[in-house]
């Protein structure tokens, strides 16, 4: 199949080759395009919560607090304590808030996200965009997609933000589940701050769901990564495994004190900035330094998976 065009107004080519022609200018066409846009989002988000696979993911993500909740409460029936230390530790990590769900249920919700964020939020994620070009290629799904009159670009970005709607929702559901299993195995009320302050039960839900929004969107530069070389090759897997030895590198140079110099540009380095959000007042410091560098990333290699894309040629 010869290369189709891409972007607002092009034509595609058909499966018998004639070029058929994407909606006309003016006022209709571009209410014509928008539902066409939003169709095929919609269309990809469908295709992609019905994959076992995904249900998979999303299912294992849920796992994990189950498993650190009855891990805590099996550890602290017998008197013991469930981490090293009061609950107080600087940069937030996952045992700093191990040792407060025994005294509040909702720190399970932070202390879940702690522990998912470096590994299994982010595979999950890297399996998604890494399949989300590839993957069609591969299975000769992908010309086909490119024969109606959506044009590449809006093809990438529903891929792009169908992948995205993909981090919120896996985010969402570790901090559900984590809330179920805190409420059901610990006391719930007032959430004491690492700044050793008190705030309402209220105000920390409020928190935590801000915080699962954070996380999700720290996620947004791996996602663009992965989609980008999923626009490399047309072997699926091969995208996936690439995405998430990238993402294994990236945290592997991120522990090494030799590289200081270029950890702040590593896409995982902010990742547990999440944490300052339970601070009294809040550190938004290092929250708009991982925003800002995931931002970064999206818009490069989401540049780079586009000029891939809009460039390749679709024969299999």
């Amino acid at each position: 199949m010869s290369q189709a065009e891409g972007g607002t107004g092009a034509g595609v080519l058909d499966a018998a080759g004639t070029r058929a022609e994407a909606p006309a200018g003016g006022a209709g066409g571009r209410e014509a395009r928008l539902w066409w846009t939003l169709g095929l989002f919609r269309s990809e988000l469908t295709t992609t919560f019905r994959r076992w696979r995904t249900l998979a993911l999303l299912g294992v993500l849920a796992a994990v607090p189950v498993l650190i909740g009855i891990a805590v409460k099996i550890e602290t029936s017998d008197g013991g304590g469930a981490g090293g230390g009061p609950g107080g530790g600087s940069g937030g990590g996952g045992p700093a808030f191990l040792t407060q769900i025994t005294n509040n249920g909702l720190f399970l919700v932070f202390a879940a996200l702690a522990a998912t964020l470096p590994v299994f939020l982010p595979m999950a994620v890297g399996v998604i965009a890494g399949d989300a070009v590839a993957g069609e290629a591969h299975g000769g799904t992908l010309r086909y997609l490119l024969v109606a009159p959506s044009g590449r670009t809006r093809l990438l970005l529903a891929k792009y933000a169908s992948t995205m709607a993909f981090c919120l929702v896996a985010t969402l559901v570790v901090a559900a589940s984590a809330l179920a299993v805190g409420a059901l195995l610990f006391p719930l009320g007032e959430v004491t701050t690492i700044s050793g302050t008190r705030i309402s039960f209220g105000d920390g839900l409020i928190r935590a769901l801000l915080i699962a929004v954070i996380v999700a969107a720290s996620l947004t530069g791996l996602a663009a990564l992965g989609l980008f070389i999923s626009t490399l090759t047309n072997s699926g897997i091969a995208a996936m495994a690439a995405t998430v030895g990238l993402l294994i590198t990236a945290q592997i140079l991120d522990t090494i004190p030799q590289l200081h110099a270029i950890q702040p540009y590593l896409f995982p380095h902010y990742w547990l900035s999440f944490a300052d959000l339970l601070r009294e007042p809040v550190y938004w410091d290092g929250i708009a330094r991982n925003l800002g560098l995931q931002a970064l990333y999206a818009a490069v290699f989401g540049s780079a998976a586009w000029a891939r894309f809009t460039a390749k040629d679709i024969t299999a």
